[in-house]
C-alpha cells in the first residue's frame, strides 16, 4: 500500500482546514445575533440548503458503513445502505412543513416540544440529540483517524486531534452560517472527486470484467440482489434506523428551521437523489474489494476504504480521496457541533435556566462553549476506535423510541407531558432489554416483542405513507402492516435482534403514547406554539425596552 509522509498529510490537512477556516472568515459579522448563529435567520436558499443536507447526510458512515456493507452482504449491501438512508431525507420534509408550520421562528425540535408539553418532555429529546451528536461526532473524528493512519506514518490518535481542532476552528467563527457555507464548497468537492475516484479504482483493479469474475468468489447471498440475509441484517435495521434519524437528529430539524420554507421540498428532493447516487457508489468500493478477496487491515472494516484507495490508486488520486473524506466528516462533525451548541442555547440556557429572558450574550458564550467541550469530549471517545456501522444502527434504534411521540405531538391535540415522557421511557427500556437480550429470547418471552416489533413495523410504513398520503391512507397501510407482521413475523423475527430491537423501541413507545393520552383530557391549542416560541433576539430588545 502507498503512503503519504507524515509532512505531506500534516500539509494536506493544514490546506484544507486552513482553507475552510478563511471561507468562514467571508462570513463573518462583527456582532452575530443568537438566530444567525444557530439557524442563519431562517433564510437559507435551495442551492446552499440543498448542499448543506446532502454534505450533512454525507458523513463518514456513508463512506465506511456503506463500504462494510458491500463487503459483507455483496451485490445488494450499497443499496441497503444508500437507498434507505436517501428515502428518509424524502421522509421528513412533510414532517418539517408542520414544525415550520407550528414554530415559524424556531430553532429546535425541542422548543417545539417545550412549547406543546413543559421542561421534561424536551430535557428527553434535548438530552436524546445531545447524545446522537456526540456519537456522530466521535464516528466523524474516528474516521479520520483511521485514515491518517492507513494513508501516513502518523498516529490514529494524531489525525483525530488534528481533525476535531480544524473543524472547531471555523465552527467556531460563525455557528450554523459557517457550517452552511462550508457545506456547499464541500460538497462541490466530495462529487468532483468522487466521481473519478470510483471508477479510477475500478479499472485499476482490472476493469468491469475483473470484478464480474469475482462474482463467483461470493456466497449464494451475497450474489442474490435480493437476499434475505442482507435486508434482514443491515436493510430493515438500517430502514429502520434512519427513519429515527430523521426525526431525532437535531442536525436535520436545525436546517429545516434554517431553509427558507418555501424551498423546504425542492431541496430536500434535490438532497435525497444527490446522497443516493453518490452513497451508492462508495459501497460499490466494498463490494469491489469482495470480489477479489482483499481482507480488511487489522480486521478492522474502517480500513476498508483507505486500504482499497492507496492499494490500486496514483498519489495525486490519493491526495484527492484523502481531501474527500476529510471534507465529508468535517460537513457532518461541524453540522454536530452546530447542533449541539443550539440546543444547549435554546433547549437548556434559554427555556430552562434563563426561563425566556435571555441574554444574547451570555446565550452566544454558552454556545461557543459547548463546541469547545463537545470537541474534547468527541476527540475522547474517538480512541475507543468504536465499529461505526454498529454505532450508526444502535444510536438510530435508541431515537426510535421519540419518533411516534414527536410526530402525535404535532398532529394530535390529545398528546399529554405524561404520555410523552412515559412512551419514551418505556421504549427505550424494552429496547435495551431485546438489544442486549437482558431476558431469554424464546417462548411467550419472544412472542411479546415480536407482537410489539409487529406494532412498531405498522407505525413505521403508517407514518411514511402518513406524511404523503395523508392520515387514512397512513392507518389503512398500518393496519395491513400489522396484519402482515403477525402472520408472518411472529416466531421469526427472534432471529433477527438488532430489528427485533429497533422495532420495538417504535411499538412500544407508540402503545404507551396512545393508552396515556386517552387517559387523560387534554385538548391543547396548536396556535400556543407559535407564541411561545421566537427569536431570542427580538425578545432580549423587548425585555430592555420595557425595563427602560
Amino acid at each position: 500500500m502507498f503512503q503519504f509522509s507524515s509532512l505531506t498529510i500534516i500539509l494536506l490537512l493544514l490546506a484544507f482546514y486552513g482553507g475552510t477556516y478563511l471561507l468562514s472568515l467571508l462570513i463573518k459579522k462583527d456582532k452575530e445575533t443568537t438566530s444567525g448563529f444557530m439557524v442563519a435567520g431562517h433564510g437559507v436558499g435551495f442551492g446552499m440548503g440543498a448542499a448543506s443536507m446532502t454534505a450533512t447526510w454525507i458523513w463518514a458512515a456513508s463512506f465506511y458503513a456503506a463500504a462494510t456493507s458491500g463487503y459483507k452482504y455483496g451485490v445488494s449491501g450499497p443499496i441497503h445502505y444508500g437507498f434507505w438512508g436517501a428515502l428518509m431525507i424524502l421522509f421528513i420534509y412533510p414532517f418539517g412543513m408542520r414544525f415550520r408550520e407550528l414554530a415559524p421562528d424556531g430553532h429546535t425540535l425541542g422548543e417545539l416540544i417545550h412549547a406543546r408539553h413543559g421542561s421534561s418532555s424536551q430535557l428527553i429529546l434535548a438530552i436524546s440529540n445531545l447524545m446522537g451528536s456526540l456519537i456522530s461526532l466521535m464516528v466523524n473524528f474516528t474516521a479520520a483517524g483511521a485514515l491518517v493512519s492507513v494513508l501516513s506514518p502518523l498516529s490514529f490518535q494524531t489525525g483525530v486531534m488534528i481533525a476535531g481542532i480544524g473543524v472547531l476552528s471555523y465552527t467556531l467563527t460563525s455557528g450554523f452560517r459557517a457550517s452552511v457555507f462550508t457545506d456547499f464548497a464541500q460538497l462541490v468537492a466530495l462529487m468532483a472527486i468522487g466521481i473519478v475516484i470510483i471508477p479510477a479504482v475500478l479499472f485499476a483493479m482490472g476493469g468491469p470484467q475483473v470484478m464480474v469474475d469475482g462474482l463467483s468468489n461470493l456466497t449464494l447471498e451475497q450474489q442474490d440482489f435480493f437476499s434475505s440475509e442482507a435486508f434482514f441484517q443491515q436493510g430493515a435495521p438500517y430502514f429502520v434506523a434512519v427513519l429515527a434519524y430523521a426525526i431525532g437528529n437535531q442536525t436535520i430539524t436545525q436546517r429545516l428551521f434554517a431553509i427558507d420554507k418555501t424551498k423546504i421540498k425542492q431541496t430536500f428532493i434535490t438532497a435525497t437523489v444527490g446522497y443516493a447516487g453518490i452513497v451508492i457508489g462508495l459501497g460499490m468500493i466494498g463490494l469491489m474489494a469482495l470480489t477479489i478477496g482483499i481482507e480488511p487491515l487489522d480486521g478492522n472494516m474502517n480500513n476498508l476504504i483507505p486500504q482499497m484507495v492507496s492499494t490500486y490508486l496514483h498519489p495525486v488520486f490519493i491526495a484527492l480521496f484523502f481531501i474527500l473524506v476529510i471534507g465529508s466528516l468535517s460537513s457532518t462533525a461541524d453540522s454536530d457541533l452546530s447542533a449541539l451548541s443550539t440546543i444547549m442555547m435554546a433547549d437548556v440556557y434559554g427555556k430552562n435556566i434563563a426561563k425566556g429572558r435571555v441574554k444574547p450574550k451570555t446565550m452566544m458564550l454558552v454556545g461557543r462553549s459547548t463546541m469547545i467541550i463537545a470537541t474534547a469530549a468527541g476527540l475522547i471517545f474517538a480512541s475507543f476506535k468504536l465499529d461505526i456501522l454498529v454505532m450508526l444502527v444502535f444510536v438510530g434504534a435508541l431515537w426510535g423510541a421519540i419518533v411516534f411521540p414527536v410526530i402525535a405531538s404535532v398532529f394530535w391535540n390529545r398528546v399529554t407531558n405524561a404520555a410523552f415522557t412515559s412512551a419514551v421511557i418505556i421504549g427505550l427500556l424494552l429496547f435495551c432489554v431485546v438489544r442486549f437480550e437482558l431476558l431469554p429470547m424464546t417462548g411467550f418471552t419472544a412472542l411479546f416483542f415480536e407482537i410489539l416489533a409487529s406494532v412498531g413495523a405498522a407505525v413505521v410504513i403508517g407514518l411514511m405513507v402518513f406524511g404523503f398520503l395523508g392520515r387514512k391512507i397512513g392507518m389503512v397501510a398500518a393496519a395491513i402492516t400489522l396484519i402482515l407482521m403477525l402472520i408472518f413475523a411472529t416466531g421469526f423475527l427472534r432471529q433477527y435482534m438488532v430489528l427485533l430491537a429497533s422495532l420495538t423501541a417504535y411499538g412500544a413507545s407508540t402503545i404507551v403514547c396512545i393508552i396515556v393520552s386517552l387517559m387523560g383530557d387534554e385538548h391543547f391549542d396548536f396556535a400556543l406554539i407559535n407564541q411561545r416560541v421566537g427569536d431570542y433576539d427580538k425578545k432580549a430588545k423587548a425585555s430592555t425596552s420595557e425595563l427602560s
